[in-house]
């Protein structure tokens, strides 16, 4: 469907039974290999670098790009006046909190935008939070999944993949109020976050401030954190995962350390996984060649087994 708003006449996918419609974009040609990326905490689908994008759109791939709910035109649910800071701090305390949504919900969210382009399935990409839906869609939705590629990600384990606790103050700092401050914000976090030495300050202002300028909704971040929290360990759902699927994480990553790409590859069975050296919590463009090709091969791979003939 259309919706109108943000100046323009914007793609939605129908409202779901909560009311939640998800705004897709697309790139390539749509009787190539379906991509559907998945980004993470708080951004939206502008994260994944056009660049990037229209690499992949090169390399074969009809890549589809959305943001999750409480980010950029997508619904973001109304939630009164929910303290999500305290109720996700009762969470981690092991206290039972009612979230508005879990990864589950993001993950049907994902399926809503497959069925709005008429995709049975697609090859999945997921960075970071993206990640953790990615993998929920992957157990949950094993249909829709060809294979899967997490990003940066973790198990949701609690030992594993945890921030370095050196960053956490800049993690916690004020959200922005005007654009510049919002500018300001996402170079400093890049810096923060980011692959030591190939920081790009030019492409993170200018995300930043497009994202502002597009819809800044700061809110939406305290909702997704509390649903990862609230969801629990994947560790379990991810021993069921059938379809080929590598693993991306850089040893430099402070904010999901490496000990999460490690876990989330070891419980996957037969996960193929790239360690990235010197690379943090981003894309840095340099490896973006390798990295494609490693999708590739994986996509490969996955319409390989599935075009292969049944034995017996």
């Amino acid at each position: 469907m259309v919706k109108a708003g943000h100046h323009v006449a914007v793609p939605t996918t129908s409202p779901s039974p909560a009311g939640i419609e998800i705004w897709y974009t697309t790139d390539g040609d749509p009787t190539a290999e379906p991509l559907l990326m998945i980004m993470g905490l708080g951004a939206q689908h502008l994260s994944w670098d056009e660049d990037l994008v229209a690499l992949l759109v090169e390399r074969g791939y009809y890549v589809v790009r959305y943001d999750n709910r409480d980010v950029g035109l997508s619904t973001k649910p109304v939630e009164g006046d929910i303290d999500a800071l305290t109720l996700l701090v009762a969470s981690l305390g092991g206290a039972e909190v009612d979230a508005p949504y879990r990864l589950t919900d993001m993950a049907g969210d994902a399926v809503a935008v497959l069925d709005a382009l008429g995709l049975a399935s697609a090859h999945v990409v997921g960075a970071s939070m993206g990640g953790m839906i990615a993998q929920t869609l992957a157990i949950e939705h094993p249909e829709r999944v060809r294979s899967l590629t997490s990003v940066m990600s973790t198990t949701g384990e609690p030992d594993v993949g945890q921030p370095d606790p050196s960053i956490l103050g800049a993690l916690l700092g004020p959200e922005p109020t005007t654009r510049d401050e919002a500018v300001a914000r996402g170079v400093a976090l890049a810096h923060v976050i980011g692959s030591p030495g190939l920081v790009d300050e030019a492409a993170s202002a200018d995300k930043a401030g497009r994202a502002w300028d597009r819809c800044a909704y700061p809110q939406g971040v305290g909702h997704q954190l509390l649903a990862i929290a609230v969801s629990g360990p994947r560790t379990e759902g991810l021993a069921r995962i059938t379809v080929p699927t590598l693993v991306v994480h850089g040893d430099a990553d402070p904010l999901v350390t490496v000990s999460g790409g490690r876990a989330t590859a070891a419980a996957i069975p037969g996960a193929e996984l790239r360690i990235v050296e010197g690379m943090g919590h981003d894309l840095p463009r340099g490896h973006w060649e390798d990295i494609v090709d490693e999708v590739c091969a994986l996509t490969a791979r996955a319409g390989a087994l599935t075009a292969a003939p049944v034995p017996g």
